[in-house]
């Protein structure tokens, strides 16, 4: 592997060097990410090392603390248009959780968690699913810190992915189980996550929402759930997955990458589109928000004014011929 990558938890992905500092950047984020100290905090930082003659440090401590505090609330009036955003994907997977959390935590009951990133939609790739499954520990482990629950229950598509994990992981504070299970949700499962439901097991999933719902109602959190396939197109069956049921769902976290932006949301704040920063590689500025789910119509018109507001705006056509190159921008931006 090329020195170029780092290796977040057996999970790689791209490294970019900071082209605003020479010291990495640290974020520390609440929910939805807001920033805290930003790569222009450490820069300014930078100046103040080696700057005073070690007899007159004593002297001279006082007026720097004082500067380095004036630079740390200048950075904080001044939050970027994408501090909202993950920085890496560790740290996206956690966010998640902690939107589900909050979302639970305000008496909701059906969410919906969607990361719609390279790493995990594609999963025939060589060790791509322990990956996955690596990933939706962090996000089970988050949720039932920021909860409090000490009775989730992780619902995974097939008995032996339920097994194997089960196995492996046997100092897992949550209890297992599969689609497939004679009886899945027990009375005693506090809050149930399903974690990648596919198409296949839709009947299953349809099921268990619906025991939960009418005999003593508890969260259900589908995490990446993959209930509408390319097998199924965009067909009356597909019509009819998303108006009776995935609209019973609130998507209370969603990261999708575009050809020059993305779409983010994070509960509870709103939806937000991006649109690439030409003048800072692999940032972003905010192009709107809104209150709900933007369609394709709505980013065309976005892009649309966006285009019309930049001098060398891309086309639409050129947005959709660069959308798999864009993904991996975006990868490399949440991966800093």
């Amino acid at each position: 592997m090329a020195s170029s990558y780092l290796n977040i938890h057996h999970f790689t992905i791209p490294k970019i060097p900071s082209v605003t500092t020479t010291l990495s950047s640290v974020h520390f984020l609440d929910l939805c990410g807001s920033t805290k100290l930003s790569s222009r905090t450490f820069a300014k930082f930078d100046k103040f090392q080696g700057e005073a003659p070690l007899d007159n440090l004593e002297e001279n401590s006082g007026s720097a603390l004082d500067s380095v505090q004036q630079t740390v609330q200048e950075v904080d009036d001044e939050e970027e248009d994408d501090s909202c955003l993950p920085s890496d994907l560790e740290g996206a997977v956690r966010q998640s959780s902690e939107a589900a959390a909050s979302f639970v935590s305000a008496g909701g009951m059906r969410a919906t968690v969607e990361l719609l990133i390279p790493q995990l939609q594609f999963l025939d790739d060589e060790g791509a699913q322990a990956e996955l499954w690596q990933l939706s520990r962090i996000f089970v482990d988050t949720l039932m810190k920021e909860t409090g629950s000490q009775n989730v229950k992780a619902i995974f598509p097939d008995a032996g992915a339920a097994a194997l994990l089960k196995y492996q992981w046997k100092d897992a504070a949550f209890k297992f189980a599969s689609l497939s299970d004679r009886k899945p949700v027990e009375t005693e499962d506090e809050i149930i996550v399903m974690l990648v439901p596919d198409y296949q097991m839709l009947e299953y999933v349809q099921k268990i929402a619906y025991d939960l719902s009418d005999d003593s109602p508890r969260p259900l959190i589908m995490w990446n759930p993959r209930l509408v396939s390319e097998e199924v197109g965009i067909g009356v069956n597909a019509r009819n997955i998303k108006r009776y049921f995935l609209s019973s769902f609130t998507t209370v976290y969603s990261m999708r990458p575009l050809a020059s932006g993305a779409v983010f949301r994070c509960f509870p704040g709103s939806w937000k589109v991006f649109y690439d920063d030409k003048d800072r590689f692999g940032r972003y500025l905010l192009a709107k928000e809104l209150e709900s789910r933007p369609n394709s119509e709505d980013l065309e018109i976005i892009f649309g004014d966006v285009d019309e507001k930049t001098e060398e705006g891309p086309s639409l056509m050129s947005q959709a011929a660069n959308v798999f190159s864009s993904m991996n921008r975006f990868m490399r931006f949440i991966s800093k």
